[in-house]
């Protein structure tokens, strides 16, 4: 499973491959993504340290994709902000363990699937699969026609 910390950095850098270049300001971010803005600073911290992530400092300023979508996989995000732990040694110390258990090198097996799977997948993947349910916004419907539109 994810940690709430790497579904937030999915969540932001979603958002803002919705427009590439497009500056967006950390409220306006955090509102629309719901995530709250004092933690949403910290996982913008980690992007922006990771090079997926440009800041803009200042007022007009914010953040923006630092790369095209389709160069960012999710687990690039995952990365930046709490890498995927992979098992290398035995996590009990155990001496005699020279290699994995059975346990932990089906547990860690997982992990590498896991890593396999999100590295395939871009963030523009996300955004241009064919769905009915847009990322991230709402769906309002008006008068036989769908249209989407954020909660801000």
């Amino acid at each position: 499973m994810l940690s709430k910390t790497a579904e937030y950095a999915l969540r932001a850098t979603v958002w803002l491959a919705r427009e590439p270049g497009k500056t967006e300001p950390a409220a306006r971010l955090a509102s629309c993504i719901r995530v709250p803005r004092r933690y949403l600073h910290k996982v913008l911290q980690d992007l922006v340290a990771a090079g997926l992530v440009h800041s803009r400092p200042g007022p007009g300023g914010g953040y923006t994709l630092s790369h095209d979508p389709a160069e960012i996989s999710i687990l690039d995000v995952v990365n930046a902000v709490e890498p995927i732990p992979r098992i290398h040694d035995c996590p009990l110390g155990l001496s005699t363990h020279t290699s994995l258990c059975p346990l932990h090198q089906a547990l860690d097996q997982s992990y590498a699937a896991m890593e396999e799977s999100l590295g395939k997948v871009s963030v523009a993947d996300l955004l241009h699969q064919p769905s009915r349910v847009p990322p991230l916004v709402e769906i309002t419907k008006t008068r036989s026609k769908r249209t989407t539109t954020s909660k801000s």
